[in-house]
């Protein structure tokens, strides 16, 4: 079964853009960037060209040799039996990262033979971004692109499902069969998570041991990207960090602590290696605020910050946590079935949202799980694993900044109520979190 991804919408949108640029796709390995840019050139151009630098060296070579677009443009045309046309034929650079001089070409490509359609990506794009210092700053268009989300999954398992929650017109409880049929989706969804592999695994009805399979063949290809890109002196670090991640989301306080990785840990030693993972979008770090003032990013607590995995499949199977846990009323599961609750809105408020979350904290008494920017609305949302949707920290919060809206993501049914202090309180079902932009503009209005 194939999914349908929402980034075509956003690569249609570039193609006719009047200040269309050599393209970057960003985002973590085996999310699908591969897949989306040759089906978007199958179904928007006459011709597609592709080029794979990680299984071509005669090509990075050839880079290597000139600058100039035009002799480029004349040798990749004796790679490809594809016509490569100005307008008509989508060129694609995969795995651009390993050619950096090809990285590099993009600005002249902009500059000299701006007709030319080229879309790039890689799965180590933000490592080579940062470290490469011939980048074209300014001469290319970007792209952020995530594992599949929630919206796309429903889309492919029960379409008329996702239409009916797609066009909503006002904020009430959903029909009985259709939040049944979300509610299935979603379990199924945090089982296989958003890797494409993974999930079409799932939509297929192939079994846990294929969704296992496959989520396992990721995390070796994870560690492996470890080894062979990360400095090495690094390394270790990397992979102590990533083992890591399930210990550190099974605190009921979710903060990150260095002596989790290692006894006796300092902050400075594993800087770089958290940066490496959240360059090569493996992981998001969410930082604490102190106040939720104008803009966030102004009041982050730069030694305090939570970090989770790009997908909720990866973190379920890298805890080695069996699936069927989801079916079972296990009582030792409620502190971690927190964290993956937390991690799956995460993940699927990403691709919805402008800007990175933070959390707040009072005190050590009460903590919000999210604080989201909304233009000039910050808005506190809170993340209840079951329908029991009760949160003396949001209560804290409201008592104390009187937020016009709060978000709360449970187990209860869509609801909209106002807090004694004229607060709107969005209750919102847990798998509609990456519809939450449309429903606090529905309250706004």
């Amino acid at each position: 079964m194939e999914i349908e991804r929402e980034i075509e919408k956003d690569l249609v949108r570039w193609k006719n853009s009047y200040s269309r640029r050599p393209l970057l796709i960003q985002g973590a390995r085996q999310i699908g960037k591969t897949w989306v840019m040759k089906r978007f050139g199958e179904k928007y151009y006459e011709n597609v060209a592709y080029f794979n630098f990680d299984s071509n060296n005669e090509l990075s070579d050839e880079f290597r040799r000139t600058k100039q677009p035009g002799r480029i443009l004349e040798i990749l045309r004796l790679y490809t039996e594809a016509t490569i046309q100005a307008g008509k034929t989508l060129i694609i650079f995969d795995e651009i990262q390993e050619c950096p001089e090809a990285l590099n070409s993009l600005k002249y490509f902009y500059e000299e033979t701006p007709d030319y359609h080229i879309i790039s990506a890689g799965s180590l794009l933000g490592v080579a971004i940062h470290h490469h210092k011939g980048f074209p700053v300014g001469k290319v268009d970007f792209i952020k692109m995530y594992p599949v989300s929630f919206r796309e999954f429903l889309n492919a398992l029960y379409p008329d499902v996702y239409a009916y929650i797609d066009k909503f017109e006002k904020i009430d409880v959903l029909p009985a069969i259709i939040e049944g049929k979300t509610w299935e989706a979603y379990r199924k969804y945090q089982i296989c998570g958003g890797m494409p592999k993974a999930a079409v695994a799932s939509l297929d009805n192939s079994g846990f041991e294929t969704i296992r399979h496959e989520q396992r063949e990721i995390l070796t290809s994870c560690y492996l990207d470890f080894s062979k890109h990360a400095p090495t002196k690094d390394f270790p670090k990397i992979a102590s960090v990533w083992r890591s991640l399930p210990s550190q989301l099974s605190k009921e306080n979710r903060k990150f602590i260095y002596k989790v990785v290692k006894e006796g840990a300092r902050a400075r030693e594993y800087e770089d290696a958290l940066s490496w993972l959240r360059e090569a979008a493996l992981i998001y770090q969410v930082f604490c605020v102190n106040k939720p003032g104008l803009p966030l990013s102004a009041y982050d607590d730069l030694g305090a910050f939570k970090i989770y995995l790009l997908d909720v499949g990866l973190l379920r199977e890298l805890a080695d946590l069996p699936p069927q846990i989801f079916n079972s009323e296990n009582s030792n599961f409620i502190e971690f079935k927190g964290a993956l609750a937390e991690n799956t809105v995460l993940e699927n408020l990403m691709p919805a949202i402008d800007n990175m979350p933070r959390y707040w904290v009072s005190s050590g008494t009460a903590e919000v799980d999210f604080i989201l920017q909304d233009g000039l609305k910050i808005i506190p949302v809170e993340v209840k694993s079951a329908k029991n949707s009760a949160s003396k920290s949001l209560a804290v919060y409201i008592g104390k900044y009187h937020p016009k809206i709060a978000v709360v993501l449970s187990g209860k049914q869509l609801s909209v109520k106002t807090y004694k202090d004229g607060t709107k309180i969005l209750h919102l079902p847990l798998p509609l979190a990456g519809w939450l932009p449309r429903y606090l503009k529905a309250i706004s209005d």
